[in-house]
């Protein structure tokens, strides 16, 4: 396996904010013996205070990139405008916790994974044709928000413990302004068109265990196409399993992944 890091530039148009440019590091993970694979954009968390935002680092996940470089794929794990070691403006900041403003946070993300999605479309050893779009809470979300207005050569999206506004600590299972993101991802499935996979522990801390079934819910009757998959709650907080659990969720992906069209190596 391969490891790259590059420096994208982009131009995001904030919905509030205005335009804004700046530099999204994007670690690329691939198989150097493949000459030409699907690729998958990863999106990372937000954390709950910036101090953690600012100490997430180089995102890359590695044990999950490889994990999927070894079915196929070129991974692009995206570093957002606001964290780590991109740096910048926080685009993703919502407002209070009772009048979460999330539409243009979300979008600011979506823009830079769109962004991701262009720049592996355009290298020589990647598939244009064959991409996923997937992510973990604030990533799994984004995730959503692409499947509702898909870039060229996305097939489809997977969330993984998606929402926003999560209280783990003082307010554990009840995340902030939840009736909007339902209003939010109500307003994804209404223009969602690709297939999309959907994967919360019951024991979600963020998101709790009725929420995320209401938000899917919401979005399937808007005329979304997905697939919710409870996962075996997993140690005190069921949000980690991405990280944490992968025997919990890697059969449902899988399957999931060949019913959307993708050959796997393994």
């Amino acid at each position: 396996m391969v490891e790259e890091l590059v420096m994208l530039p982009v131009t995001i148009r904030h919905q509030e904010r205005g335009e804004i440019r700046h530099e999204v590091p994007v670690t690329v993970f691939r198989d150097a013996a493949r000459a030409r694979a699907p690729f998958a954009v990863l999106g990372h968390v937000r954390a709950t205070s910036p101090a953690a935002n600012a100490g997430l680092g180089q995102v890359r996940y590695t044990p999950n990139s490889r994990y999927l470089v070894a079915l196929g794929f070129t991974v692009l794990v995206p570093t957002r405008i606001g964290y780590g070691i991109a740096g910048g403006p926080d685009l993703e900041h919502s407002g209070d916790c009772q009048a979460k403003r999330y539409p243009a946070g979300y979008d600011a993300a979506a823009q830079q994974t769109r962004a991701v999605v262009a720049y592996a479309r355009s290298r020589a050893d990647i598939d244009p044709a064959m991409g996923l779009v997937m992510g973990q809470s604030y990533g799994g979300t984004t995730a959503i928000a692409i499947a509702a207005d898909p870039p060229p050569g996305v097939r489809a999206a997977v969330n993984f413990a998606g929402g926003g506004g999560g209280r783990p600590t003082t307010h554990p299972g009840q995340p902030c302004s939840p009736l909007a993101l339902t209003g939010l991802f109500a307003g994804y499935g209404a223009t969602a068109r690709i297939p999309t996979l959907w994967l919360y522990a019951p024991n979600d801390r963020y998101m709790g265990e009725t929420l995320p079934r209401e938000w899917f819910d919401a979005f399937r009757r808007a005329g979304g196409d997905g697939r919710f998959v409870a996962l075996p709650a997993h140690g005190d907080d069921g949000h980690a399993s991405f990280t944490r659990n992968a025997e919990g969720w890697r059969p449902a992906f899988e399957s999931f992944l060949r019913e959307t069209g993708f050959a796997l190596a393994r």
